[in-house]
């Protein structure tokens, strides 16, 4: 028998719903014609890999030395790790050597990781609102608790809720900064004012939270904005990340983990995640792509396509009307469902989707009455969303 909660996620109408609709997006094309369906569902980018990964993919495609497949550490090639160390280095601003680091099989398994690394039973991770859909997952997956907190109106923290939120159960803050769905970057002030908040609690408990930071899209800005460092204010800071955005290869999952090299449990942190890596059934990430990364992570990337498209996509819903957050960075813009839907965001979903617009609700995002649009799709469609979106929100809720 399938197990409860498993049967539970699958046949959920608001479970998996990014996947779903993506998977409806290729019916109704293959129905209406691409060209008539704007499906602003996923984030799969869709600009090419940078030169620089193409030519180290065949480069070491060409390798037929013997062994060249084989098992390594599951921690990683000693070269993946230095390479990531180095990069954290230019990020953080303070020295990382290769042991802080794990190669992961992406953003999500390495979240997995350090979640089997770090929580107990009943132990609670605090995440800002709104937040990554599966984050509810990840944490289920370990008997965890996520405890949401709610944000400040323009999506930026609010550490007095966070605050609040600590107890001797809190295994972990996670973040998410560019924040999908939002957009948003946390400050070097909110970043500052968080750090200090759980060093205090820390301090007076005993036990120092784990602060995650979930960083795909940090190379992802617009406006000269910048993600702030960690490293530098808190001593149990990680970094969890990937290479699907911002080199476009999401399909390769590879990422990495990266804790503090200042954290007093360094060497059982690392030594956690090495173990759940294994038993979590990775073994290791892809050795393949862990040689390209180590030779392209620093390749340079032009995102000035996705923030053409932001800007297109702002004209686009100032012309309909709708209210939404102006992204920071990501490649999503979080909107507000029109008043008379209060906060049924299901409900308006579902005339988008009528309209032949494929965007997924808010209130799996944990933040009811919103939705959100990935803009990382041709310009074309965004241009011709227009009448589509103009005539979406001016359908009142019930006609």
């Amino acid at each position: 028998m399938i197990a409860p909660y498993i049967k539970e996620m699958i046949t959920s109408k608001s479970a998996s719903a990014i996947r779903k609709m993506f998977e409806q997006g290729k019916i109704l094309k293959a129905k209406y014609g691409d060209d008539k369906v704007f499906d602003f569902s996923l984030g799969n980018p869709d600009l090419d890999p940078p030169g620089e990964v193409l030519n180290a993919i065949e480069e070491i495609a060409k390798d037929k030395s013997h062994g060249c497949h084989g098992y390594m550490s599951n921690a990683g090639y000693d070269e993946a790790r230095q390479a990531m160390a180095d990069k954290e280095t230019l990020e953080q601003g303070i020295k990382v050597t290769s042991d802080c680091v794990v190669m992961s099989v992406g953003a999500a398994a390495a979240i997995n990781v350090v979640f089997k690394t770090l929580i107990d039973s009943d132990e609670e991770v605090i995440v800002p609102s709104p937040f990554f859909v599966d984050y509810r997952n990840y944490i289920k997956n370990y008997n965890g608790k996520l405890v949401e907190v709610k944000t400040t109106e323009d999506f930026s923290l609010d550490i007095n809720n966070i605050k609040n939120a600590l107890n001797s159960k809190t295994a972990a803050v996670l973040i998410n900064s560019p924040n999908n769905p939002t957009g948003r970057i946390y400050s070097e002030e909110d970043i500052k004012n968080l750090c200090a908040a759980l060093n205090e609690f820390g301090n007076k408990s005993g036990r120092y939270p784990y602060l995650i930071c979930d960083e795909p899209y940090r190379a992802i800005t617009y406006d000269n904005k910048k993600v702030p460092s960690v490293f530098d204010k808190y001593d149990y800071s990680v970094i969890v990340t990937s290479f699907a955005k911002n080199l476009s290869i999401p399909g390769e999952r590879i990422g990495y983990i990266c804790v503090n090299p200042n954290c007093p449990e360094k060497a059982d942190f690392i030594g956690g995640c090495t173990f759940a890596t294994r038993v979590l059934g990775y073994v290791n990430a892809p050795g393949f792509m862990q040689k390209v990364v180590a030779k392209s992570w620093n390749a340079k990337c032009d995102y000035s396509a996705y923030a053409k498209r932001r800007d297109l996509l702002k004209d686009v819903l100032d012309n309909a009307g709708l209210k939404y957050a102006d992204p920071e960075g990501a490649f999503y813009v979080f909107c507000k469902v029109p008043e008379s839907y209060g906060d049924d965001d299901a409900a308006f979903v579902e005339v988008l989707e009528k309209n032949l617009i494929l965007c997924p609700g808010g209130a799996g995002f944990g933040m009811k009455g919103w939705f959100r649009i990935c803009y990382c799709v041709d310009e074309k469609s965004i241009i011709n969303s227009r009448d589509a979106f103009y005539k979406a929100a001016h359908t009142v809720k019930g006609e």
